[in-house]
């Protein structure tokens, strides 16, 4: 999977959580630290990709790589840290972009 496609990914769960957060149940929400923290020390999950998605969330993926277990949080402005989706087989890639030069 490229990062391109990751992001865009990324940005749709975002933004259909966005669409339904006042639904979102307060277990799967918690401040910023305090669910970085029930990560780690509940699955010994580290922090191995951020970035930004549609009206300014954070959107998170947290890994352990031992373990293969993932979750992805999105934290809107000014709110709280939500957990919105987990699995297990997380693997890292580092794929590097495709040839698009003409042929010679």
């Amino acid at each position: 999977m490229n990062r391109t496609f990751l992001m865009m990914t990324l940005t749709a769960v975002a933004l259909a959580l966005l669409t339904t957060q006042s639904n979102a149940q307060s277990s799967n929400c918690a401040r910023h630290d305090i669910v970085v923290e029930r990560l780690a020390v509940g699955y010994g999950e580290s922090r191995q990709s951020i970035g930004i998605g549609a009206n300014n969330t954070v959107v998170e993926v947290f890994a352990a790589l031992d373990t293969g277990s993932w979750t992805i949080t999105v934290t809107a402005p000014g709110g709280p840290t939500c957990m919105v989706a987990s699995g297990q087989a997380f693997q890292a890639l580092a794929d590097g972009l495709p040839n698009t030069d003409s042929p010679a």
